[in-house]
């Protein structure tokens, strides 16, 4: 459980270079990040030029999502195989059930409001909040409110009141909605990093963290088809390894920033790496 009573730092994005023009473009700019924006680039284009992709892309998104979303899940406390999940049909009950049926959920939504996400980031974010906690109580599909709590069972940073929460959402939706020259990429790790690190919603902020990075990674044309999924590649590299990546984002330095940049592209190689595997096994007739 979070805690409140802790003042965050700035937005990390706005601490490196300068803030006006384009904030983002100065983070591509960080020492092994063109490395990483290549890699990734790579990674992605070597799913796409598999020759399954040109007859059976459809089954590989699909593949990919159910795969992505279990690997959030895992990151949330529902670490369950891939054919338990693909296996079950009733995601009510138990607090593990109910967080992969979230993580499902956002998946699916998720696709649905790429259109969106360039001119109201915010209103894609209250809705995959909605989605998530599939509730009609009053704290779903809002920021946090004064004395109202997060509850995110990864993160436990002190919590950024609501004041600030609300300031610095304004300012990533502006980052958003003015566009950057900045690699897809980095602007995906900010918006996941930015998000965990405010955590606005009383829950399921880290699904929606990661829903978020899939929304800028596929909408920015990088992974048009949904194909490669960061969520698996951030589960298989555990949780330690997702928080001591994390911190480098929250302290803002660009040693950091570097480190948190790269994170998120290993993540984007191994999903990518997954949904190879994926073409591979359909060639071979073995799935």
């Amino acid at each position: 459980m979070s805690t409140t009573g802790g003042t965050a730092d700035p937005p990390p994005s706005s601490r490196i270079g300068s803030s006006r023009g384009d904030p983002l473009a100065a983070l591509g700019s960080l020492p092994g990040v063109a490395e990483s924006v290549e890699a990734v680039r790579k990674a992605v284009d070597r799913v796409y030029g598999h020759r399954i992709m040109r007859r059976r892309s459809n089954e590989i998104t699909s593949e990919a999502a159910l795969r992505g979303a279990r690997g959030s899940a895992a990151l949330s406390g529902a670490d369950w195989a891939l054919e338990e999940v693909r296996r079950r049909t009733d995601f009510s009950g138990e607090d593990e059930a109910r967080v992969m049926g979230a993580a499902l959920r956002l998946t699916a939504e998720a696709g649905q409001l790429l259109s969106i996400w360039r001119q109201s980031p915010l209103r894609v974010l209250a809705r995959l909040h909605l989605v998530a906690a599939a509730s009609q109580e009053d704290a779903v599909g809002r920021p946090r409110r004064e004395g109202e709590t997060a509850h995110e069972p990864l993160i436990e940073l002190p919590l950024p009141g609501p004041a600030e929460v609300s300031g610095r959402l304004e300012g990533l939706s502006q980052l958003i909605i003015q566009g950057s020259s900045a690699p897809a990429l980095v602007t995906a790790a900010i918006v996941h990093g930015e998000l965990l690190a405010l955590r606005p919603f009383v829950s399921h902020n880290g699904l929606v963290a990661r829903a978020a990075e899939r929304i800028v990674l596929v909408g920015s044309g990088l992974d048009p088809k949904s194909v490669c999924p960061a969520e698996v590649g951030h589960a298989e590299r555990g949780r330690a390894a997702y928080l001591a990546a994390f911190e480098g984002y929250v302290s803002g330095t660009p040693e950091g920033m570097s480190a948190w940049i790269a994170h998120c592209a290993t993540a984007v190689e191994l999903g990518a790496r997954e949904s190879t595997a994926v073409c591979e096994a359909l060639q071979r007739g073995a799935a």
